[in-house]
């Protein structure tokens, strides 16, 4: 069986988990922008990091895959929200039904890893986006406040990094 890593990463966290998962399953990773063909493939396990609710070239790589084949497609997101709260992972499988055909959704298994981020790093256009994110949020009541949104409220512009490599183990436990 051919397998092949593919990731979107924007600031690297994403891209330090496809290496790892590269390295451990003896398999080569490549940025989505350099992949051009997944028809040689029988699996394609795609990282995608999350920005503000899609994941970054998850649609381009998709696209790749040719119509009607059987091809395994093992979805892993990256974010900063609680893998471990369901109401976070409800919205994140949300978000993938709309970047993704039903049919290829359906037959794909999904994981879930935690990110990083570092407002230092991000670019101008990502600084603002979370700035309009963040005022928008603190103006919600505290009682209504998720679990992600108080963790957004806690730790913005700051530098977060939840990485947890040995968390591929159980996904790696799963697709193997």
């Amino acid at each position: 069986m051919s397998e092949i890593i593919v990731y979107g990463s924007e600031y690297g966290t994403t891209e330090r988990y496809a290496i790892e998962l590269a390295n451990r399953m003896n398999i080569k990773a490549f940025s989505y922008k350099t992949v051009k063909d997944l028809s040689i493939y029988d699996t394609i396990i795609y990282l995608g990091g999350l920005y503000a609710g899609g994941i970054l070239g998850l649609s381009k790589t998709v696209k790749l895959i040719p119509a009607n084949s059987k091809k395994t497609l093992i979805l892993i997101t990256v974010g900063l929200a609680d893998v471990k709260d369901p109401t976070n992972t409800d919205n994140i499988k949300s978000s993938i039904q709309k970047q993704i055909p039903k049919e290829i959704y359906d037959s794909s298994k999904i994981f879930h890893l935690r990110g990083g981020i570092d407002y230092q790093k991000l670019s101008f256009k990502h600084r603002t986006l979370m700035s309009l994110l963040y005022k928008k949020v603190k103006k919600i009541p505290l009682e209504s406040q998720t679990a992600e949104t108080k963790a957004m409220i806690d730790t913005y512009n700051q530098k977060v990094y939840f990485v947890d490599l040995e968390s591929l183990n159980e996904i790696i436990k799963n697709i193997s």
